[in-house]
């Protein structure tokens, strides 16, 4: 699985269980990968950096899903070393602005995705942590969408 299949196979999920989550874990930490692709790719030092924020912020929703993980398996949980390895990122070699409202759309469905997945979480806590990485998943989105401006002003 890839990192497009594994964001496919959670989309369509009305709740995670503990191997949608470790799912959730891994694509997330693949994320950092994925930003920093596109960062090194995009060709402007400006929204270079935007990208590499949400590539950070990626890493850490990973390390928030894996607190989740911990409180739904309890103590004695220890994640399994896949959960650790990034997804493989397919990428063209030169980034166009045009596939980048395609990341602004998939950043603002992992947010509604986040919140779903929330709304039927029974735990209050791992609800909490969802919510807080769905929430960051719009600023993300954002962040592209600057990205998205930047580009186009450069051109212009």
């Amino acid at each position: 699985m890839d990192f497009a299949a594994a964001s496919a196979s959670l989309h369509d999920l009305d709740t995670l269980d503990t191997p949608a989550l470790e799912v959730m874990a891994r694509l997330e930490n693949s994320g950092q990968a994925f930003y920093e692709m596109l960062a090194e790719r995009i060709g402007n030092d400006e929204a270079a950096e935007l990208l590499r924020r949400n590539g950070r912020e990626e890493a850490k929703h990973g390390e928030r899903v894996l607190r989740a993980l911990a409180i739904k398996e309890g103590e004695g949980y220890t994640p399994p070393p896949v959960v650790f390895e990034p997804f493989e990122v397919n990428l063209p070699d030169t980034i166009d602005v045009s596939i980048l409202p395609f990341i602004v759309a998939g950043e603002i469905d992992g947010d509604a995705g986040y919140q779903r997945w929330a709304d039927n979480e029974p735990d209050p806590e791992v609800a909490r942590l969802l919510r807080l990485n769905g929430r960051e998943e719009t600023k993300h989105a954002e962040r592209v969408q600057q990205v998205i401006a930047i580009l186009e002003g450069a051109s212009a």
